[in-house]
């Protein structure tokens, strides 16, 4: 059986780094924003390309945190991708405003900037982009929208380390860029664990109080604020894997390859372009007849996941919330197919799950 996803097979390759590791942050006795921390943010907001990194608990807090960190006029409308995960949508509105749907590019999953006009509203105040599937969204387009109308601009990088257009990496064109470390990633902590890069003093500022309690000096809070907080472990073993995010880019990007080559043409494939560097989080597929396939692979041997079965305002939890009619978004949802991409899987294996795939059409 080849698995979608096997944790302990891709972290194999770096198990006595990450052990060493663990070790060194449990003798320095010190776990919660020490010197793990500090050097995690100094690192990945270098590699990124942002001025600040600031560590957080989680990508939903990373989200919420920056949105509230904006200090939008309460209520404001903020447009958001109608095909996201849902995380995107509930973090504005548990940052207390209204998120309201545009549709992404068919081809691409992302946001469609040619829509951004037509989804203004008198309140609208903000952007909330998600780079979907490893691929960063037309930021050039987007961004130049969000400057023409005075519009704040957050990017939801949670499937996006390392992704570029035109040599730009994704969370350094908006005013935050909020990442999630969810073990799946491919930048993956081993539990919960977020960031948010900035190149702006006054938010990242804002941030680094709002993450402790609204306190950055012990018992003076500036803020109301929370408890979402990078773990000093979750940091450690971030750094460990931080070094090898290059190699697993572009072994995934090879795994990509074989795919666009070897899967049929009857297989709606990702599109690629030239600017734009993607890094694959998610190798997602499209076939009208995706359920039928999903059945016809795991009987043989092939294990896939779908991103994501029920559009946002399909969900029960958004009753009452979001509504209008979303024909790219329902058909994204109910034709994508995610194959195994990831850094415990061959070129053998990406070349069995092809094979797999091109016997399909025999069994009709």
């Amino acid at each position: 059986m080849i698995e979608y996803e096997s944790l302990g097979q891709s972290n194999a390759a770096f198990m006595t780094e990450l052990e060493a590791a663990a070790v060194r942050v449990i003798r320095s006795g010190w776990y919660v924003l020490g010197k793990e921390v500090s050097a995690f943010e100094a690192e990945f907001g270098t590699y990124i390309g942002a001025k600040h990194c600031i560590g957080v608990a989680n990508g939903l807090d990373a989200l919420i945190l920056s949105i509230e960190a904006l200090d939008l006029p309460k209520g404001s409308d903020i447009l958001v991708a109608a095909n996201t995960y849902i995380a995107t949508i509930l973090a504005i509105l548990r940052a207390g405003h209204q998120p309201v749907l545009v549709e992404a590019e068919l081809a691409t999953f992302n946001m469609d900037p040619a829509l951004l006009p037509g989804a203004m509203t008198k309140k609208t105040r903000a952007i909330c982009v998600t780079h979907m599937f490893g691929k960063i969204c037309r930021m050039d387009a987007i961004a130049a929208f969000a400057k023409e109308h005075g519009l704040k601009l957050i990017e939801d990088c949670a499937q996006s380390h390392g992704a570029k257009l035109n040599g730009k990496m994704s969370g350094t064109f908006g005013n935050a860029g909020c990442f999630s470390f969810y073990p799946t990633k491919n930048l993956g902590a081993v539990g919960d664990a977020g960031a948010i890069t900035t190149d702006d003093d006054a938010l990242a500022d804002r941030l680094r109080h709002l993450r402790n309690y609204g306190s950055k000096q012990k018992y003076v809070n500036k803020y109301p604020g929370v408890n979402s907080r990078l773990d000093e472990l979750q940091a450690a073993l971030l750094r460990v894997k931080l070094q090898h995010l290059d190699a697993m880019t572009a072994h995934k990007r090879a795994l990509a390859d074989i795919y666009d080559q070897h899967l049929p043409d009857w297989v709606i494939k990702p599109r690629r372009r030239e600017d734009e560097f993607d890094v694959f989080h998610i190798y997602g597929i499209r076939h009208p007849e995706r359920d039928a396939l999903r059945q016809y692979l795991l009987d043989n041997g092939v294990k896939t996941e779908v991103h994501y079965p029920i559009p946002p305002h399909r969900q029960e939890a958004m009753a009452g919330i979001l509504s209008g009619n979303y024909p790219i978004a329902e058909e994204q949802h109910a034709t994508e197919l995610s194959l195994p991409i990831s850094n415990g899987h061959t070129a053998d294996d990406i070349q069995r799950v092809c094979d797999v795939i091109s016997g399909f059409t025999k069994t009709k």
